[in-house]
């Protein structure tokens, strides 16, 4: 995920900043949350956009909220931070008094700091600590993960997480490395992967990177954070307030996905096409009202309008500016 960055040699823009901007509508005013806050720089943008926008900042690592703070600081007391997960948001929004904001933004994934800081374990590039932890202070790092699973556990976890079809051989090469020595860096990983799939050379896509995605995804609880994240997220907004997600690859788009989904009312049981029709949910109706439940089984029910048919993409010009905008996808619902 591509935020800006000041002061760290290169600058990083946040992605479909514009897009973000034209869906929730920050110039009418309001209180939105940037759920993601990272460096600040969609938030900065809709704090912009109008002297009566307010925004809420959440965010995960303290090292980012500190210099989101400095950065928005200028706004004075328009903007407010947490130090939380997204998935935490009605909470915290309850504890700042705030039951019910105009919208919200979640931009999914590793921050440019995070990203671009190699000592955080999250990149390749360079032979850090395997890490990985987006709140450095809390829970299992990579490392931890990488030395504790069994063998069969490891390989589930990097093909689910990753979608590696060399899960298996990648697996049994950690544990017959771990066997002799733990596996602490990110170099050491990265060269076992390597090996595992006998693929020495130049790539345009390096080796490792599904299996540093899968370990990061398990490591900080990511999709299983989003999952909570929507719903929770949809009943703090107001009649017409509006959600906005930037996911950065297929498990994330498809959880967003299907979750819109159920919320604007649409059944998903047809979809499974394992058992006999019989099988299949029966209590389906017209909901009266918003929010009345249409499917009992698997708990669609008419909350939301979507937005985007298909998930908004960045435009040339900005991948061409911003190639870490390539795999972003927006997509945006409203409350009814």
């Amino acid at each position: 995920m591509a935020r800006e960055i000041k002061g760290e040699g290169q600058a990083h823009e946040p992605v479909l900043l514009d897009e973000v901007v034209h869906w929730l509508r920050p110039e009418a005013g309001g209180t939105f949350v940037d759920c993601t806050l990272g460096l600040g720089g969609h938030a900065e943008a809709l704090l912009a956009a109008s002297d009566a926008t307010c925004v809420i900042g959440i965010d995960r690592d303290s090292e980012a909220l500190t210099l989101a703070k400095q950065r928005l600081a200028r706004f004075d007391l328009r903007f407010r931070a947490a130090n939380a997960n997204f998935s935490e948001v009605g909470t915290v929004l309850a504890q700042m008094g705030e039951f019910y904001v105009r919208g919200m933004l979640a931009d999914l994934g590793v921050s440019s700091l995070q990203f671009d800081k190699g000592e955080r374990g999250f990149s390749f590039t360079v032979d850090a600590p395997l890490d990985m932890r987006m709140d450095p202070s809390d829970g299992e790092t990579a490392a931890d993960l990488v030395d504790r699973l069994p063998e069969a556990e490891l390989a589930d976890l990097i093909f689910e997480y990753g979608e590696e079809r060399g899960a298996r051989r990648i697996a049994r090469a950690i544990v017959n490395a771990r066997r002799k020595h733990p596996i602490s860096t990110t170099g050491e990983l990265a060269t076992l992967v390597i090996r595992a799939l006998n693929v020495p050379g130049r790539w345009r896509i390096h080796p490792a990177t599904r299996t540093f995605q899968a370990l990061r995804i398990a490591v900080n609880g990511e999709l299983q954070a989003l999952q909570s994240f929507i719903p929770a997220a949809l009943s703090a907004l107001e009649p017409n307030g509006r959600l906005a997600v930037i996911s950065f690859h297929s498990l994330e788009d498809r959880i967003v996905k299907r979750s819109f989904q159920l919320e604007s009312g649409r059944c998903l049981c047809h979809v499974q096409t394992h058992g006999p029709a019989s099988t299949r949910v029966t209590d389906l109706h017209e909901p009266k009202r918003p929010n009345d439940l249409i499917c009992s089984r698997c708990g669609a029910r008419k909350r939301v309008e979507v937005l985007t048919r298909r998930p908004v993409r960045a435009s040339h010009e900005e991948i061409a500016r911003n190639p870490r905008s390539r795999s972003a996808l927006l997509r945006v619902c409203e409350r009814l």
